[in-house]
């Protein structure tokens, strides 16, 4: 396994960027500032080398083969799920469905759960920042089965009021799919509350946690989540592979999603018995080397420091809130306290792609669009924002960087 370089002083993010290869390219010449964070993270070395070592050492299918490749691909792949068991504090590995990505694993509580649990005129209730990957599954749910889909507002700042919450839940009210951190306005949600309210109304809960499991540490038996949603390319892992946390009760009551090799246990030609959970929901070969790469980056967040990184990454966005305050010609989307380092703006008279266009060009990479929330766009009364969001090896230079990008790009525009 790759050595993961510790960093044993005062946040070092010099130390943190020498991890990462691809920081180390320019972008049209200037210097790369990657603020796009919030889309999909860079890999360190240690995931690097991690999924080269598999690929060129000990890859081989897991779990029935019983050669030495094998059983070493197996063990790997087995240690990725307690990894990811310990990085959020669930109570088994039996909890850890890996899945092929935070899309697949809201597919896959809409489908199974859906089968046994959900019946026509039941209630989910979603609240209107939510990104689309938690919206089209239950939609597919309210097209084939006839659930309802019932809609919580929020604050401009993406703000939950617990009283609207509390009001919304009826005897139909079977399940709260919501997210744990805002990817537009950064907002935190009270996850601990959310899930006592949603108990007491006989309702399971949801949490996406695809960007808070970035930003600070999870416990999912603290906020008592029924599931909570990752993914491994926000997590500085590789694409293609995410989590599904589930509580092994619940698991332990739903249908399989897909059917094929690994999620059985007898096939005969007139019946079929399933295995059980997490591997019920595992059907065929998986991602093998991708949860081990994902294993492998969720140790580097724990050997680097999750608190540490949290720490950095919010003094960077107090530094870009301050700055982006000043500028009369833009807006800002999102300033609830304690904010994610996720910044979402607009600026006067110009479209979020012209902005994102011309900040690329001064080597600054942000996102510009939806950010796969039309809800939430239509709840802002705009159709896009371009947004910055930071990680572990930004610095307060590439907030500059961003600021002078932005007056830049004003001067072009106005």
């Amino acid at each position: 396994m790759s050595a993961v370089a510790p960093i044993t002083r005062s946040y070092d993010v010099e130390a943190v960027r020498a991890q990462f290869p691809i920081l180390g390219r320019d972008a049209y010449g200037k210097p790369l500032a990657y603020l796009d964070n919030a889309a999909s993270a860079q890999k360190p070395r240690a995931v690097i080398d991690r999924m080269t070592e598999v690929m060129t050492h000990s890859y081989a299918n897991v779990h029935r083969g019983l050669h030495l490749l094998s059983n070493e691909a197996t063990a790997a792949f087995e240690q990725a799920r307690k990894t990811t068991a310990q990085f959020i504090n669930a109570a088994s590995t039996d909890e850890i469905v890996f899945t092929s990505g935070g899309t697949d694993a809201f597919n896959l509580v809409s489908y199974s759960l859906g089968v046994n649990a959900l019946e026509e005129g039941d209630e989910i209730l979603l609240s209107v920042m939510e990104h689309h990957s938690n919206i089209v599954p239950w939609h597919l749910l309210r097209e084939r089965k006839g659930v309802v889909l019932k809609w919580l507002d929020i604050s401009d700042d993406g703000e939950i009021d617990l009283g609207a919450y509390e009001a919304a839940f009826s005897a139909r009210t079977k399940l709260v799919a919501i997210s744990h951190m805002s990817n537009v306005l950064g907002a935190l949600t009270p996850a601990k509350e959310l899930s006592r309210i949603a108990h007491e109304h006989g309702a399971r809960i949801l949490f996406d946690g695809c960007q808070a499991s970035v930003h600070g540490t999870i416990d999912v038996q603290e906020i008592d989540a029924d599931f909570y949603v990752m993914t491994g390319h926000k997590l500085y892992g590789p694409s293609g592979i995410g989590v599904l946390y589930g509580k092994k009760s619940v698991l332990d009551t739903m249908a399989p999603y897909r059917g094929g090799g690994e999620m059985i246990e007898i096939v005969e030609q007139d019946h079929v018995t399933y295995n059980d959970p997490p591997h019920r929901f595992e059907a065929g070969t998986p991602a093998i080397i991708e949860a081990i790469g994902l294993g492998a980056a969720l140790e580097w967040m724990m050997a680097t420091g999750i608190d540490a990184i949290a720490e950095h990454e919010t003094a960077l966005a107090r530094h870009a809130m301050e700055e982006l305050r000043k500028l009369n010609f833009i807006t800002l989307y999102g300033q609830a306290p304690g904010k994610a380092p996720i910044i979402c703006f607009g600026v006067d008279g110009a479209h979020p792609h012209d902005v994102s266009a011309i900040l690329d060009r001064s080597g600054v990479a942000v996102r510009a669009g939806h950010h796969c929330a039309q809800p939430l766009m239509k709840r802002l009364g705009v159709s896009a924002t371009s947004r910055a969001s930071f990680a572990a090896y930004n610095t307060h230079a590439e907030v500059e960087a961003l600021i002078a990008g932005l007056h830049k790009t004003y001067e072009m525009l106005k």
